[in-house]
């Protein structure tokens, strides 16, 4: 590393642990947050815009700008996570935001930013991925300024959406089988590693308590993320970080190990839908011998993390 802050851009559907991702990278001395786009997702793409300049108010955020994206998947109907409150932000009651976004379509935006950086960009998209399969349609030039993408998303073991499919992939699953198809390296920091980031009780109740408006939010949204899905637990239970780990790994890329491996996505429809079929087999089985191969995309996929290196840095971080 040279020192120098990373580029990165944010594409989000702000709920929960989007916003904790956004209060991380506006606030870590190492991360550079050049744009934030908007996809549908946790909520609509308008209540995702909404909650993402509310966020970005409430940590003090430089003028940083966003722009509205996709309000539907390429193919599927838009399909909310109701985990997240009617709102997508747990139903705090925020006051709405004073900073609007920028006259640009996502898309738009995100090839202006990329291709502006005078540094290679890291990409973090921590929602469906519809944004980003049009804009790696519609401008493929915007590889070449791209050193990595690091998304929230998939899974090897279990799923959440479905019982194989986690919800960023199985909301869209065509615009994350032609990210996979992106030609630059990629990080897939997938539930197995996203479930296990947890900040506990005692800091978050810490958290709660603090004068500063965007540390006590962060709090906030943690107490809303019971570290176990299910039904909430109580307010001063422990919370999970969730996407925001997967800025954490951008950061910190030492806290998690990841091995190179095969992935594609399932599309076709029934219960494996949307699932990332994940290759950790040490050669090939009788399927490719009898009927050959096909190429398969070769992602840096999350296997481990170092849950409680994560929770601290996310700690030292938003207190900044």
């Amino acid at each position: 590393m040279d020192g120098q802050p990373i580029p990165v851009i944010i594409d989000c559907d702000t709920g929960v642990d989007d916003a904790l991702a956004l209060l991380f990278a506006v606030r870590h001395p190492g991360l550079d947050l050049r744009a934030v786009t908007c996809v549908a997702g946790n909520t609509d793409v308008d209540g995702v815009v909404r909650n993402t300049l509310t966020v970005l108010e409430q940590a003090g955020a430089p003028d940083i700008p966003v722009a509205r994206g996709a309000e539907r998947p390429l193919l599927e109907p838009a399909r909310p996570a109701p985990v997240h409150g009617v709102d997508g932000m747990g139903d705090l009651g925020l006051p709405a935001p004073t900073r609007t976004p920028v006259a640009v379509d996502a898309v738009t935006l995100l090839r202006q930013e990329i291709l502006a950086s005078p540094r290679p960009v890291t990409l973090i998209p921590t929602a469906p991925l519809t944004n980003i399969a049009l804009l790696l349609r519609t401008h493929p030039e915007v590889t070449r300024n791209i050193e990595r993408i690091v998304f929230m998303g998939g899974a090897v073991a279990t799923g959440n959406a479905t019982p194989v499919a986690e919800f960023n992939v199985w909301h869209d699953p065509e615009a994350a089988a032609i990210l996979l198809t992106a030609g630059v390296p990629i990080t897939m920091y997938g539930l197995d590693v996203f479930q296990q980031v947890v900040v506990d009780s005692g800091e978050v109740h810490r958290l709660r308590a603090s004068g500063e408006p965007g540390t006590r939010l962060a709090g906030e949204l943690l107490a809303h993320r019971p570290a176990h899905q299910g039904e909430p637990t109580q307010a001063e239970e422990a919370g999970g970080l969730g996407d925001a780990g997967a800025v954490c790994a951008v950061a910190d890329p030492q806290g998690i190990t990841t091995r190179l491996l095969p992935v594609e996505v399932s599309l076709a429809p029934g219960p494996t839908r949307g699932q990332t079929v994940v290759d950790r087999r040490p050669g090939p089985g009788e399927s490719e011998i009898h009927e050959g191969g096909h190429e398969r995309a070769l992602v840096d996929v999350a296997l481990e993390v170092d849950a409680g290196r994560y929770a601290k840095l996310y700690l030292e971080t938003v207190e900044r």
